[in-house]
């Protein structure tokens, strides 16, 4: 098991099968769930109940396509992972796993997220398909600038604007943008939270991240991210619903957002992946948030 790893469902397969899970993080899933949640959002975004249905869809593209990321990720990071404590253990830095083998898999993995794509309205795969560029950049960011927590920001929301895209007459752009901008601002806390584990490691590797950039700051500069998170969500929210109920529904993530940035400890990393790991719970409380405001009563369609 690699040191970054939990116990799970995969500790229980074959070798052979296990090495393959874990180098498309199958034993580490709070990934898939802080992709998918934006696409729920995006579908409640998108005021069609006949899109929401589409929601088994994206949470399968959710598990494809973030194992292909990782796998993709490893592949280029290889040498880097292989000099970082934390990451040395992994399939591909460690050997147990070929180039050529990780390739083949990103591919396999691909296709899964190819057969999601079909499914979905056109304007839908063409927006979903813009993504590409992003996630083939994401893993060159820590070598060129000290803030790849934003591109992954840019990158891990975007299936926020494909679930709002299967509307025919979704939330006005405005709301889209706003609620965009606030999952950025959340992605760039918890993966700086997630990047303080790794920041003696990365130093001597030359790796950048805005937790090294941050430095003594970094705590604060946590707490920021969130408070605007939740400003900009409540601002999109209400925009949508002008209603006091959008605010009452926003507590609950704010109150988890607030937890981790108070009790934050970066200099401990056991803290920091707990923290981390909490944003799976309060990518649901957001979620629950922007599904107060959805139109329940309307029967709009699918946006073909």
């Amino acid at each position: 098991m690699t040191p970054d790893a939990i116990r799970s469902w995969v500790d229980w397969l074959p070798e052979r099968l296990a090495v393959y899970a874990r180098l498309a993080r199958f034993d580490r899933p709070a990934g898939i769930w802080l992709l998918f949640w934006p696409c729920l959002m995006g579908l409640f975004l998108s005021d069609s109940r006949a899109a929401l249905l589409l929601a088994p869809w994206f949470l399968l593209g959710s598990i494809a396509m973030r194992a292909a990321g990782c796998i993709y990720n490893d592949i280029v990071d290889r040498d880097l992972d292989a000099r970082v404590a934390r990451t040395a253990a992994r399939p591909l830095a460690s050997g147990r796993v070929s180039l050529k083998a990780a390739w083949a898999f990103l591919v396999a993995c691909s296709m899964v997220g190819l057969l999601v794509l079909l499914q979905l309205p056109v304007k839908a795969r063409w927006i979903a398909l813009a993504s590409l560029a992003l996630v083939a950049a994401y893993p060159f960011m820590k070598r060129i600038t000290w803030w790849p927590q934003l591109w992954l920001g840019l990158t891990f929301n975007w299936g926020l604007l494909v679930g709002w895209a299967c509307g025919a007459q979704p939330a006005a752009l405005p709301v889209l943008l706003l609620a965009y901008l606030a999952l950025i601002f959340w992605t760039i806390g918890y993966d700086s939270i997630y990047a303080a584990q790794d920041r003696e490691d990365d130093a001597l590797a030359g790796i950048k991240s805005s937790a090294r950039v941050l430095g003594q700051r970094l705590k604060p500069g946590v707490q920021l991210c969130y408070m605007a998170t939740i400003a900009a969500m409540g601002l999109a929210l209400w925009l949508r619903r002008p209603d006091p109920l959008v605010f009452l529904g926003l507590l609950p993530a704010a109150a988890s957002l607030g937890w981790q940035a108070i009790t934050l400890d970066p200099d401990d990393p056991d803290n920091a992946l707990a923290r981390f790991r909490s944003n799976v719970r309060t990518g649901l409380f957001l979620v629950l948030a922007v599904a107060i405001t959805f139109p329940f009563g309307t029967t709009q369609g699918l946006s073909f």
